[in-house]
């Protein structure tokens, strides 16, 4: 197994700001991890406190691993039971489809020509959700035919958008370009 060297976005500490469900807005570092739903908050060099999701409305991070904004909400899902508890999922996407996502890792094992055998590396893994006007949230399978089937009528035309700048599906910023595309139409 190798040794991961990368860093990734929820390790790092962010510039930002939180709303809370009392309705005060913190504004300092934000360290976010979505696995755990606890966001980690600092002003100045205090102490860092944390913060559940049930505590939160929203969040708002200044990704300098991306260099863009980015928004987390804290919504009722029902993750294992049909109990629904607050989860944070980042919006990616708002519209006739609205596009959220959770981030997760995950040891993933892959074999290469290379090398005798396989190994284990691991990966962040994007998982998608689509918000209903009722509120729901269902796990969205990101594969081509089965997003151009919940576009309708219209996806002829996103086929074809989709073509003319070589967009992919399984790609997390081709996605969003799609959805916002077919919002647009």
């Amino acid at each position: 197994m190798q040794a991961n060297a990368q860093e990734w976005a929820f390790e790092l500490w962010h510039e930002g700001k939180i709303v809370l469900e009392s309705g005060d807005t913190l504004r300092g570092q934000i360290k976010y991890d979505l696995q755990q739903d606890l966001l980690q908050y600092k002003q100045g060099q205090s102490i860092a406190q944390a913060l559940t999701a049930r505590k939160v409305l929203y969040f708002e991070i200044f990704d300098n691993t991306i260099r863009k904004y980015r928004q987390f909400f804290s919504l009722p899902y029902a993750t294992n039971t049909d109990y629904k508890a607050p989860v944070f999922f980042e919006l990616l996407a708002e519209g006739d489809l609205t596009l959220l996502c959770r981030e997760a890792l995950e040891y993933r094992t892959y074999s290469s020509p290379y090398m005798v055998g396989s190994y284990t590396r691991l990966v962040l893994v994007n998982n998608y959700f689509l918000l209903k006007e009722n509120g729901s949230i269902d796990p969205l399978e990101v594969k081509k035919s089965d997003l151009l089937n919940l576009m309708g009528r219209k996806s002829d035309k996103v086929e074809d958008y989709m073509k003319d700048n070589r967009l992919k599906v399984d790609d997390k910023y081709d996605l969003v370009q799609i959805i916002k595309f077919y919002n647009n139409l």
